[in-house]
């Protein structure tokens, strides 16, 4: 193993490490001595036996600029789950509200597995839509209302906004 292979191992343990401990300090939500121990011993065990999964997801390294990009698509996201919440509540509300359900094909430019997961799951986290499947770079998506059967338009409207910042994230 090379030098800079050794590097990149110990720097993504690193980021397990920090990300653990962050996630272990946000639910615990106490600053106190034990607390801090208890996390710090906690996620210093599971990055080291759960270390080798992390390397296998193909995650990018770490920078501001991925995380304000990161930030960013969390805030578009939330937006997202908002708008089609309401949505799809109107349309419960006001059953003359036309639906026209339908499946259509949203073809994606992420490349590695776990942002195509990523986008997938932010498609089915917004009401109104379902991923059913993910084949290579298309993704098989349940629609509510099918605004267009397009695949160009329907890839815009449904994954558009979300794709544009995991591009960035996983460049």
């Amino acid at each position: 193993m090379s030098n800079l292979d050794r590097r990149e191992k110990i720097k993504s343990y690193s980021y397990l490490f920090v990300f653990l401990l962050l996630v272990w300090l946000l639910l615990a939500s106490s600053f106190q001595l034990q607390e801090i121990i208890t996390g710090l011993s906690v996620s210093l065990i599971l990055s080291l036996f759960l270390g080798h999964y992390y390397l296998k997801l193909g995650l990018p390294p770490l920078n501001i600029k991925r995380f304000i990009f990161f930030l960013a698509y969390i805030g578009v996201l939330f937006w997202g789950i908002i708008k089609a919440n309401f949505d799809v509540a109107y349309r419960v509300v006001h059953p003359k509200m036309p639906i026209k359900p339908g499946i259509v094909v949203v073809k994606t430019g992420l490349k590695q597995d776990i942002a195509k997961m990523i986008l997938a799951n932010s498609i089915t986290l917004t009401p109104g839509t379902f991923t059913l499947d993910i084949l290579g770079d298309y993704l098989l998506v349940h629609w509510i209302n099918v605004k267009t059967e397009d695949m160009d338009e329907a890839s815009e409207i449904i994954g558009g906004k979300f794709e544009k910042y995991l591009s960035i994230v996983f460049a």
